[in-house]
């Protein structure tokens, strides 16, 4: 749910000026600025100044402004759509302001936000292409800031290639059904030889490469995206993963998966929760296939997403051999897996030179057994053990690790809800960590970590798993 303040006082829009009367009342720098921002339009500029600067005054002549020189009055506001109070006198200004509005007319007042009805945007132009970055008058060099880095992403001939768009919207539309077969033409039009050839400026090898594509497009066929959806922090998302959940046509997603990851995919695409949640059904892992294929052999472009990264404990293997089998395509795309987040969280070293040159994930089930696993016995040579789901098998890994020869005092830390804003870390060794299975407290996904190599973390925000007076009188008290 979006809070109060997050929401926005004005509805960023774009107005029609084309062929429009629009004032610019001022003289000076500010009414220059106003100039400048709107010939960046098709607008019809009308500059009001009694004494233009000199250098204002040149380039109105330059560039072919109509320049009305006398004061302002209320007669200069008939016909325009829009009016900027640019004079650099405050009081002035708003006089222009108040009757603009009485004239009803949409006005901007250069630093006086209480009297403007809109507000000019730090501008990203690619014609027909506009980004407008606004900061509701708070921040003008944020704004601008913003504007640079917006302006170093998007190709110098993003306009040339929307207007060629433009030109095959009509022919695309009458022979391309709606929906997944269109979106995916218009996503290689946009990606593919077409932009290619207008970003070198080549226009006719562009035409013909529009040609061939909206010629030679098909029924689009199904496709899944197994995709890892990271740890749980929104900007840990790789730019793939954001990339594929803007194509999807249904995005199926487990628990773990917060709400915000979700809610980045494509607006209209259809949702479906398939994990445990409280109160609702969780489906079984043969359902979550069947359901795949389904979708999938139904030309639906499905994203898969999985926390973490799909190939570790995240049983894609199931999924993969599903979709072959059915003979749905589909492809990985890896996502960070909690052990990392929660290292980096802590800070922690998962392999350090002389001390931990091996690296073991493992969920602690497999130390259940009769049988003590090969891993466990890496752990007394130096390996790093990220164990997974750690908390409900916190006793049993500290035991068998123990009973493999791991020093009782071997340094553990231990992450909750790594990467996100309400992450806990604790820290401890090997025989404090059969406490956290008492530790109700604990409700989101945990993380523990083994080593020698764990010791070199940053334990400044992190918190004892076990507080030695309390265990130290507990143990008086027996």
């Amino acid at each position: 749910m979006q809070h109060a303040n997050e929401k926005l006082s004005v509805f960023p829009a774009f107005f029609r000026v084309a062929a429009k009367r629009v004032l610019v009342v001022g003289n000076g720098d500010e009414a220059f600025a106003k100039t400048r921002l709107l010939l960046n339009t098709e607008a019809r500029i009308v500059v009001v100044a009694d004494g233009p600067q000199p250098d204002f005054a040149a380039f109105l002549a330059d560039k072919g402004v109509e320049l009305s020189s006398e004061p302002f009055s209320a007669a200069h506001l008939d016909g325009s759509v829009l009016v900027f109070a640019a004079t650099g006198d405050a009081e002035a200004d708003r006089a222009i302001s108040t009757a603009a509005r009485a004239a009803g007319i949409p006005v901007n007042a250069v630093d006086q936000p209480e009297y403007c009805d809109f507000f000019t945007p730090a501008l990203v132009n690619r014609a027909p292409v506009a980004v407008a970055i606004g900061t509701e008058g708070a921040g003008p060099v944020l704004a601008q800031m913003i504007r640079a880095q917006i302006d170093q992403l998007l190709s110098p001939s993003l306009g040339r290639l929307a207007s060629l768009a433009a030109a095959y919207r009509h022919a695309v539309d009458a022979t391309l059904p709606r929906g997944v077969t269109r979106r995916v033409f218009w996503r290689r039009f946009f990606s593919g030889p077409v932009a290619d050839a207008v970003n070198v400026g080549d226009g006719e090898l562009a035409r013909k490469n529009a040609n061939h594509l909206l010629n030679t497009a098909r029924e689009v066929k199904g496709h899944v995206w197994l995709v890892g959806a990271g740890p749980g922090a929104e900007d840990l998302l790789t730019l793939r993963a954001q990339r594929v959940m803007m194509e999807a046509d249904v995005i199926v997603f487990d628990a773990l998966v917060p709400q915000a990851i979700v809610d980045m995919g494509r607006r209209d695409a259809e949702r479906i929760s398939v994990g445990k949640r409280k109160g609702c059904h969780s489906k079984s892992q043969e359902e979550i296939n069947d359901l795949l294929v389904e979708l999938g052999s139904a030309g639906k472009r499905v994203v898969r997403l999985k926390s973490g990264d799909p190939l570790v404990y995240g049983r894609a293997a199931e999924e993969m051999s599903a979709l072959r089998g059915a003979g749905v395509s589909y492809e990985i795309v890896p996502g960070i897996t909690s052990a990392f987040a929660a290292a980096a969280d802590f800070e922690l070293p998962l392999t350090l030179r002389g001390v931990a040159s091996s690296l073991v994930f493992t969920t602690g089930h497999d130390l259940t057994g009769a049988v003590l696993p090969d891993w466990a016995r890496l752990a007394v040579s130096g390996a790093t053990i990220a164990v997974y789901m750690g908390k409900t098998v916190a006793a049993s890994v500290a035991g068998r690790l123990m009973e493999a020869g791991l020093p009782a005092e071997t340094t553990v830390a231990v992450i909750e809800n790594a990467s996100r804003r309400e992450k806990r870390l604790l820290h401890g060794t090997l025989k404090d960590l059969p406490d956290l299975e008492f530790r109700d407290e604990l409700t989101g996904p945990v993380m523990v970590i083994i080593g020698d190599a764990v010791a070199g973390a940053n334990f400044e925000h992190s918190v004892p798993l076990v507080q030695r007076e309390t265990a130290d009188a507990a143990l008086l008290g027996a």
